[in-house]
């Protein structure tokens, strides 16, 4: 590569020159790989289609259906299911002339069999085992109530879904991101499992009213265990069939669009469950048809296996699933789970103190180059398609364009900022809160490259931890919510959970995330049923009745995250570029700072409230009040007087009121 071609990345950032080679090895990598896909197939958009191939299709040349499996170690597949009455060997498969098992169903003969809603599935003979398998490429399984055996459904409805989301245009949500992540499984107040409809129906417009443009949804693939919140996928072309049919998540996605509301799926490519029966593992009788072999196909702490990304065949069965998810549930974009898993063979067990740790020895290229394939496919289906990596090591480039050196996503999630509220919550009292580390850690983030800020999300709800209103107020939260009774804990509790949101949206990047409940202090953790808690659904589901109930203060933090919403919504606070510090006082615990044209202060003092405090801003002229956290219809002690102006005197200062444990926003008039 000539000097007069040097990547961008390596002109913005100084600190990597002394890793140049290795940064413009990775983008030839992606080259070469990228130019032999499009070589082959014309573009990668045509790689990804495989889909269209493999599995069960009805061929309206032939007139009836062919199903393809790839199983190269295989000796032998066998077709099963209603249709043939379960016979295990009435129905064996050939090898095509690539090699492939497949079978032909006239349908003259299949008909009344081979129908709507029947259950298959493919008996492989190995050198190892015999075992019935689900077919890989399956668009839907069902479990059986009473056995809890899985099997692939045919999925062949009469009328193919209308959809009217034409209009929609997901542009100005890709510019500013605020993300609502939520389970659709657990998102009703019922002890059990909420639907596609339900959701749709009853939370939809909950989200709607809250401002947020972005759904981001969990657990969408099929997964045999729930408890896995979605994590351990066995069929990746299957939408879960725990919340309804594939027509009724097609309903929601479309119901969002009608509403202006983005959808991202949580996709999870970073791994796959080790079920043998119920997913791709030892499919063919061979250890490492989709997966690693041995100890590098295995990882140990999620009890699951990894993906060979620099197999032919793997790769595209993964990229065609990419498609698959956008065209035919138009999903709007994906956010990445455990890609500091994928890029990196140690998993990113190590410390990332030293530059180096990002380069050479312990990262996995193959995942790399498979990641910018997948951010190319993606954005080549949809320029407003949205990419989000969870990716904690900070891996330089990574939300930058192929082209400049990096790995293509739009967004990293901002990992380190819920880190670091849970490790003040938990270890610091509030008169020892450090302003310049919460500075630092909301404001230090790659340049060039954007982040979703969040002060939890799931990971931090889940049983074992606690959500921030938990750790805030614990065993509080069940005697002491109401509006009719006095609390000093439930107080701090809530004015600091105002004031974490508040500081986290408006700092720590440019979009913003907030797990489902979380907006008005759900109490209590995430558990889903399981042995260990006697198979029971009380902590997964969403108790909305607390914050319907008028008198409880879960509505005074439902109504503060709606204003906080839309202020960042009008002023496009998140698209702004970052923001510029005005004022910082360690031993008083203020940090004040100006982004998208308003000024922000926060009082994170204990008890001090200070008259005439002399807050700098950015220009001369008349100031006004347009947010306050302390508010009585935010639950606030209403300490400051509505209607005020406030005139800059000549240090280009403003003289306000500021009370402790309060976040202001001001406006220039």
């Amino acid at each position: 590569m000539s000097k007069k071609q040097t990547l961008k990345i390596l002109q913005d950032e100084a600190w990597l020159k002394p890793y140049a080679n290795e940064l413009e090895t990775r983008y030839i990598r992606f080259k070469n790989s990228l130019s032999q896909l499009e070589s082959h197939f014309g573009s990668i958009l045509e790689f990804a289609r495989i889909h269209e191939y493999y599995g069960i299709h009805f061929d309206k040349i032939r007139n009836g259906w062919i199903y393809r499996e790839w199983a190269p170690e295989a000796k032998q597949l066998f077709f099963m299911g209603d249709f043939n009455d379960w016979n295990r060997y009435s129905h064996p498969m050939k090898k095509n002339h690539r090699g492939d098992w497949e079978i032909f169903l006239p349908y003259a003969d299949y008909k009344t069999s081979f129908v709507h809603q029947g259950k298959v599935k493919v008996h492989v003979i190995s050198s190892r085992h015999e075992l019935d398998r689900i077919p890989a490429y399956i668009r839907r399984v069902i479990q059986d109530e009473r056995s809890h055996d899985f099997a692939g459904q045919l999925w062949m409805p009469v009328e193919s879904f209308a959809w009217t989301d034409h209009q929609f245009d997901p542009q100005k949500n890709l510019q500013q991101p605020i993300i609502y992540e939520c389970h659709i499984g657990m998102a009703q107040e019922k002890e059990g499992v909420g639907t596609y409809v339900e959701f749709a129906d009853t939370i939809l417009p909950r989200i709607k009213a809250g401002g947020y443009n972005t759904i981001q949804m969990m657990a969408i693939m099929e997964h045999p265990y729930y408890g896995s919140f979605g994590y351990h996928v066995s069929n990746f072309f299957a939408p879960t069939s725990r919340f309804g049919t594939p027509e009724e998540l097609k309903y929601l996605i479309n119901k969002c669009h009608e509403m202006g509301i983005s959808v991202i799926m949580d996709l999870v490519h970073s791994h796959a469950v080790k079920n043998v029966l119920e997913g791709l593992n030892e499919f063919d009788g061979s250890f490492d048809q989709y997966f690693h072999p041995g100890s590098k196909g295995y990882h140990e702490g999620w009890d699951s296996k990894l993906f060979n990304y620099g197999k032919f065949n793997v790769l595209q069965f993964l990229l065609s699933n990419i498609r698959y998810w956008l065209e035919e549930f138009h999903f709007d974009g994906f956010r990445w789970d455990g890609v500091t898993s994928m890029i990196y063979e140690h998993h990113g067990h190590v410390s990332f103190g030293d530059a180096g740790a990002y380069f050479g020895e312990g990262v996995d290229d193959e995942a790399v180059v498979y990641l910018q394939l997948a951010n190319k496919l993606i954005h080549d289906f949809s320029a407003q398609a949205l990419s989000i990596a969870e990716e904690v090591s900070g891996m330089p480039g990574l939300c930058r364009p192929q082209d400049d050196g990096g790995i293509g996503f739009d967004y990293r999630l901002g990992m380190g900022i819920p880190d670091f509220w849970i490790k003040t919550l938990k270890h610091k009292p509030d008169e020892h809160w450090d302003m310049f580390e919460m500075w630092h850690e909301l404001t230090n983030r790659p340049k060039g490259e954007k982040t979703i800020a969040y002060a939890e999300s799931h990971d931090q709800a889940l049983v074992g931890d606690k959500s921030i209103a938990f750790w805030l107020m614990d065993k509080e939260m069940y005697f002491s919510m109401s509006k009719l009774q006095q609390s000093l804990v439930v107080d701090r509790g809530i004015a600091l959970h105002k004031m974490i949101r508040m500081i986290t949206i408006t700092l720590g990047g440019e979009g913003y995330l907030n797990f489902i409940g979380n907006e008005f202090g759900h109490p209590e953790w995430v558990d889903f049923p399981r042995e260990g808690n006697n198979w029971s659904y009380q902590y997964a589901r969403r108790q909305w009745s607390l914050v319907d109930t008028e008198h409880l203060r879960y509505r005074d933090l439902d109504a503060w995250d709606k204003a906080m919403i839309a202020l960042v919504n009008a002023y496009q606070i998140c698209a702004a570029e970052p923001a510029n510090q005005l004022f910082l006082d360690a031993d008083k615990k203020i940090l004040a700072y100006e982004r998208g044209n308003l000024v922000f202060i926060h009082n994170w003092n204990i008890s001090e409230s200070i008259f005439g405090f002399e807050l700098p801003v950015p220009s001369k002229g008349t100031y006004e009040l347009v947010l306050n956290s302390d508010d009585k219809q935010f639950g606030g002690f209403e300490r400051i007087a509505e209607k005020l102006t406030y005139p800059t005197d000549k240090n280009n200062k403003i003289h306000i009121y500021l009370p402790n444990r309060t976040s202001l926003v001001f406006k220039k008039v």
